[in-house]
């Protein structure tokens, strides 16, 4: 098994292309050795002790590496856990793996703006920031003043060029397409 490495905009973020499916569809986040208990992969990564987040993929995941700890004292034990991970046969999420956060239903035009929004996001940004060991994600819409809030993940979590990507790229293309769109706001 060959795995691929990319550095990404965030230096404290290196991409891992296993060269096989992680996810397939969509991309999860583990903050946390608590949120990785859904991840027999996550685990095995947040156990080398200075990983700080792991952000599964399609095809590629990324870690996030402690403060202080070097790429060439890390990178090695993350691609053996890794290749141990897919020599097991163990998924990469087991149990309660797809639970949805709580979505906002908006109806009428609201509803047709926010499937513009999400439209662009999933066809224009989102493989774009991919790239980059990252994904965009639609939080909410507010339609009195034109708010669009979006999250960060991966390797754009706390990238110092996020700030950047928000405002020159993704704010300006949605007011363009979506007049109704006035800015865009990060969350947390």
């Amino acid at each position: 098994m060959f795995i691929q490495t990319e550095a990404t905009p965030n230096p404290e973020v290196m991409k891992f292309l296993p060269g096989r499916e992680v996810l397939g569809e969509g991309s999860r986040e583990l903050a946390s050795p608590e949120e990785a208990v859904i991840s027999p992969l996550g685990r095995a990564l947040f156990d080398l002790g200075d990983v700080t987040r792991v952000f599964l993929g399609p095809d590629f995941l990324t870690v996030t590496r402690a403060e202080g700890v070097d790429w060439s004292h890390l990178k090695a034990p993350i691609l053996a856990a890794i290749m141990d991970h897919y020599t097991s046969g163990q998924p990469v999420l087991t149990g309660d793996e797809a639970a949805p956060a709580d979505e906002i239903v908006y109806e009428g035009e609201t509803a047709q703006i926010v499937a513009e929004i999400k439209d662009l996001l999933d066809s224009r940004v989102r493989p774009a920031v991919a790239q980059d060991g990252g994904d965009i994600v639609f939080a909410r819409y507010e339609a009195d003043t034109g708010v669009v809030y979006l999250h960060m993940r991966g390797a754009c979590s706390g990238c110092p060029s996020s700030t950047a990507t928000l405002k020159s790229g993704v704010e300006n293309m949605l007011r363009h397409y979506v007049p109704e769109v006035t800015r865009v706001e990060q969350t947390l």
